[in-house]
């Protein structure tokens, strides 16, 4: 299985647990979270989300959907709860305006 770029123990630090008790669960939301943000922004290019300039700005995304779906876990809720945080929408926002840049320079470089 595929390890996921946000590790369980940075994921735990980021929502501030101290057990393990949950491991799992986190590890399939950190996955979850990871596909979900690159099907918004695309598949072509995996060193996209490795480079320097972009790494920071996923890795935050993915912490913060991940976030989500482990706080809002239960399927009934009184509360008003959203699949995708706000913070999510405007980061792949950037990411996706990144990945078309991205794209545009490899296509530049590429022979005629």
């Amino acid at each position: 299985m595929a390890e996921p770029i946000v590790s369980v123990d940075k994921l735990k630090l980021s929502l501030r647990i101290d057990s393990n008790a949950d491991d799992k669960l986190l590890f399939g939301y950190s996955l979850a979270a990871e596909n979900y943000i690159k099907n918004a922004i695309g598949y072509d290019h995996d060193d996209f989300y490795t480079s320097k300039n972009v790494k920071d700005l996923f890795e935050t995304a993915v912490i913060a959907q991940a976030s989500a779906y482990y706080t809002f876990r239960t399927a009934l809720s009184l509360v008003n709860s959203y699949p995708v945080e706000p913070v999510v929408d405007s980061i792949v926002s950037q990411l996706q305006a990144e990945y078309a840049r991205f794209e545009e320079d490899l296509n530049a470089n590429q022979p005629k």
